[in-house]
């Protein structure tokens, strides 16, 4: 049988020599009916650990290899990196565990060769009293990067366009689990009912305090193996974003499109908020992608979402909406809690992505209605991304005028910025990093 250990090896493999996202490797090999629970629970916490840690790891790790750790082998970096995490963040693993399991793992990968030099360099690890950082007062940027274990050129980023605050605030959000937040299908069910139904099941559920709608949970499982989420009694959705799509401000028998719309979460809590009624265009580059919205509304019952495979960023075919969500693709910078892997991406497509959603957006404004309102989001923080997109959008577009959000209760903001727009910092609203916009077509334009 599979151990945890060799089921997070190769989870971590896979997002490093495949570049996969990591919920989806992860869960696929965690779908093992042999591995039992307690087992899975650490596979995955040793995965998402490592993930986190990565830097942190490979700068002590380079301090006690006799070779250089950017010469090593992909395989044996990432058993090395597993054993140094179980020896200072797994309390529950002996010292002895962490490292003779670690040389298991080296023979169990034909990596037989490498196993003296593995018990060497964790031998040496378990000798240290903590994990080392470099010296502050040799460069910031390096000792915040190595402390976070997020590269230089985000921790540049976060420190110029918000400041040292804000910005180490940021990178210890990184360190904290992402709460998991559902949207009641009030379709179907009150907050108050499926509170208690959750309840009963051992589930620790508590408002959001903004939107009584909106549930925090934990202690679950499988969320999809839950009778209540099979009977289309709620789909998961971060808080940040049912911020956004209440700062659209759909009513029902409105015409709503969803710009960029697949999986579907926010064309759905839309629905909702229109009591299903009126009409949602939920569009998509991918056919494949727009089926998973078509299967999310019909679990929920939602008949009033209708998809549109297409370019966003040169759309023609579309209607005249009262509402438009443009939730544009964007380098994700605001969901590193989520997905770990994401901060050591290459090319996190932040010099790029700026002119294709500009491109999204302004396509998507030419569906707007005259007095409609139109929402621009990324999850993402970065100004170039955020801010300026919106801004320049005003500057090129007199036709439009910005729309001032109204700050749900107990959302605060963490910066100051115009009215019209809103950023959601993680240390401080315990979303995910969020930015949202509002811009209106006047009423007195002439179509």
């Amino acid at each position: 049988m599979k151990t945890a250990r060799q089921t997070a090896f190769e989870a971590l493999l896979r997002v490093e020599r495949d570049k996969a996202y990591s919920n989806l490797i992860l869960d696929k090999l965690l779908s093992d009916p042999q591995l039992p629970a307690r087992e899975k629970a650490f596979a995955s916490a040793l995965f998402y650990g490592v993930c986190e840690k990565k830097l942190l790891l490979e700068y002590n790790l380079a301090r006690l290899s006799s070779r250089p750790v950017n010469e090593l082998d992909t395989a044996l970096l990432i058993i090395l990196e597993m054993g140094l995490y179980q020896l200072f963040f797994a309390d529950s693993v002996p010292q002895s565990a962490a490292v003779n399991e670690s040389v298991k793992l080296c023979k169990a990968n034909r990596l037989n060769s490498d196993a003296g030099f593995v018990n060497a360099v964790l031998h040496a690890g378990a000798r240290l009293d903590t994990l080392q950082l470099p010296e502050k007062r040799r460069g910031k940027n390096k000792y915040l990067s190595i402390k976070y274990s997020c590269p230089e050129k985000i921790v540049k980023l976060w420190r110029s366009c918000y400041g040292d605050e804000l910005a180490e605030g940021i990178l210890s959000s990184l360190e904290e689990k992402p709460r998991i937040n559902i949207r009641v299908n009030t379709l179907r069910i009150t907050a108050d009912e499926l509170t208690e139904r959750l309840s009963k099941k051992g589930i620790s559920v508590s408002r959001a305090g903004w939107d009584e709608s909106c549930l925090v949970i934990s202690g679950t499982g499988s969320i999809p193996g839950l009778e209540e989420y099979k009977e289309g009694l709620f789909h998961v959705q971060d808080a940040a974003c049912q911020i956004c799509c209440a700062a659209l401000g759909a009513k029902p028998g409105e015409l709503v499109i969803d710009s960029c719309s697949a999986p579907g979460g926010k064309s759905f809590t839309l629905s909702e908020i229109m009591e299903n009624k009126g009409r949602v265009i939920s569009c998509d580059l991918y056919e494949k992608r727009l089926s998973l919205v078509e299967k999310g509304a019909g679990r929920l019952g939602i008949d009033i979402i209708e998809t549109h495979a297409g370019d966003s960023s040169a759309q023609n075919e579309l209607p005249r909406a009262d509402r438009i969500l443009c939730d544009v693709p964007c380098s994700g910078l605001g969901i590193i809690r989520r997905k770990p892997e994401l901060r050591y991406k290459d090319d996190s497509g932040t010099e790029q992505l700026p002119e294709i959603q500009y491109k999204i957006l302004c396509s998507s404004a030419e569906h707007l209605k005259a007095g409609g309102v139109l929402v621009y989001s990324t999850c993402t923080l970065n100004p170039a991304e955020n801010g300026e997109n919106i801004r320049r959008f005003l500057r090129e577009h007199e036709d439009f005028v910005p729309y001032k959000i109204k700050l749900p209760e107990g959302i605060t903001r963490g910066m100051d910025e115009p009215e019209n727009e809103l950023t959601l910092f993680p240390h401080i609203t315990g979303t995910d990093g969020f930015f949202i916009a509002a811009v209106q077509r006047p009423v007195n334009r002439s179509d």
